[in-house]
């Protein structure tokens, strides 16, 4: 029997391929990474066939770990990274790198739309908050300043719709992909007209929208034979990495809540619906028609702490992030009043503003590093829990929320504790670090027919580890963080003279 499954998961800094077995664990695995490429300020992008050659590499060196198991493996199924955009030729070439969701040169024609009152009856449309990462504004900057290449461009795809091209020779994308796009209307589960109309570009120069369980019944000639695999494995479309997290770790029932901390992080709960903001600050993707994910991404959390750590460390030593998290166990909860707006690098979710800027508030003399570390964790929390309590309010349906955390921040057993602290909720730290490779060979057993409900499949999910929240710190936390939300605003209508102050003095 072909129980084995294999989870692709097209990343923005690396591509990793995992072989799970029957019962989710992971049996053999390859990583390779690529770099990211900003030659001009604002830009993000990558090589679309140098990431195509690291799914090649470790998908070949993944069956090729797993020995005599690469004869029971059934399928393959793909997570990929959201908001990417490449325009290729009438021969598939491609015109321009992958522009990734990082890359802000789109800002001023997003800033446009976000401005204009029918820019929120377009995020109600297509659940994709108005900013720069998005493909549509993304596509709106390539033809006024880069107008030969739009021109010339006969297809506009995101990276994962290219690698599946090379293989199979079909311009093909997933639900979810489609809706990263900002192109796609959740209602008519296809291109969005007006969307369009504002891109300029046409369904015949995007992909053929699929379910995220769509899959090839086999191999193309091309891919057995640079995977060394039968031609008998099945490929499955599959969704994007936010959406394919929240069913890796199991959080895909109502009520659920994943949290995933690694340079950026993220807040998602699942819905038998899409559920919306009225202000339009959080998302909404599919997972499948059933299963809508919808939350946040804020582009700063391990930086941050990667920040604070390079302020105060002279130089990189073994331990060192670790020996930094004590400090902050070393300072009271609530940092002595210390709040730091963690908005280093811009942020998107819940103020999208790419001009917005980190702070630290309340500092006076009795502060010291330990207050500083702890306050910079506090600060990443709480900007998370304030993107959670809009996810919260909008919620349809009633259920106990669970909560499962993901990422790098979990080495640091202060970061946990917070966590648990400000959400006064137990937090669970599933087994499968790479839970985008996991939903994706789950999504893909549900796909071909081995299950028949989605939430059976996430059963599979091992947790090893719960951190309980500590309720002497509910009213501290509780206090600061109405205090937090109340310096975040007003500190908005600031970011736009820092910035262009920083902008002028800045070399």
């Amino acid at each position: 029997m072909k129980s084995y499954a294999i989870g692709i998961d097209i990343g923005t800094t690396s591509t990793k391929v995992v072989l799970f077995d029957e019962k989710g664990a992971a049996v053999a695995h390859h990583a390779k990474s690529y770099p990211l490429l900003a030659e001009v300020p604002g830009a993000a992008e990558q090589n679309p066939d140098e990431i195509y050659e690291a799914v090649v590499y470790s998908l070949r060196e993944t069956v090729r770990k797993s020995g005599d198991l690469a004869e029971r493996i059934g399928f393959i199924s793909f997570s990929t990274a959201m908001h990417s955009l490449i325009a290729v030729d009438t021969d598939g070439k491609p015109l321009t790198n992958s522009i990734t969701w990082a890359d802000t040169r789109s800002e001023s024609y997003a800033f446009a739309v976000k401005s204009n009152p029918d820019g929120l009856d377009l995020y109600k449309r297509t659940g994709v908050p108005l900013h720069p990462m998005t493909p549509l504004f993304k596509l709106q900057w390539l033809k006024n300043e880069h107008t030969e290449i739009f021109q010339k461009a006969t297809k506009f795809v995101g990276i994962k719709d290219y690698i599946l091209y090379r293989w199979f020779g079909e311009w093909a994308t997933d639900y979810a992909s489609a809706a990263a796009m900002g192109l796609w209307n959740m209602n008519t589960l296809e291109w969005d007209e007006e969307a369009l109309r504002m891109a300029d570009v046409t369904p015949d120069q995007l992909p053929v929208i699929q379910p995220t369980t769509f899959y090839w019944d086999n191999l193309s000639e091309t891919l057995a034979k640079i995977s060394g695999l039968d031609s008998s494995v099945k490929v499955v479309i599959g969704a994007t990495d936010g959406p394919l997290s929240n069913l890796g770790v199991g959080a895909i029932s109502p009520g659920d809540v994943a949290v995933t901390i690694g340079t950026s992080g993220a807040i998602r709960t699942t819905s038998s619906t899409p559920v919306l903001d009225a202000e339009g600050r959080t998302f909404c993707y599919p997972l499948t028609e059933k299963h809508w994910v919808s939350g946040g991404p804020v582009n700063n959390g391990g930086i941050a702490f990667q920040w604070v750590h390079d302020l105060f460390t002279e130089e990189e030593m073994e331990g060192s992030y670790e020996e930094l998290s004590k400090r902050a166990e070393a300072a009271l909860p609530g940092a002595e009043g210390l709040v730091f707006l963690p908005h280093l690098t811009g942020e998107r979710a819940p103020l999208w503003d790419a001009q917005a800027k980190g702070s630290f508030i309340g500092l006076t003399l009795r502060h010291k590093k330990d207050h500083m570390v702890r306050a910079v964790l506090e600060g990443t929390i709480f900007n998370l829990y304030q993107v959670y309590s809009l996810v919260k309010t909008q919620a349809q349906e009633k259920a106990d929320v669970k909560i499962f955390a993901t990422g790098g921040f979990t080495n640091s057993p202060a970061w946990k504790q917070i966590l648990a602290d400000v959400f006064q909720k137990a937090v669970s730290i599933p087994e499968h670090t790479e839970s985008s490779c996991l939903g994706a060979v789950q999504l893909g057993r549900f796909a071909i027919g081995e299950t028949e409900v989605l939430q059976e499949v996430s059963e599979e999910t091992k947790q090893y580890g719960t951190v309980m929240p500590n309720a002497e710190h509910k009213e501290v936390y509780g206090e600061l963080f109405e205090i937090y939300q109340s310096l975040s605003k007003t500190m908005e209508s600031q970011y736009k003279a820092i910035h262009e102050f920083q902008s002028r003095v800045s070399k």
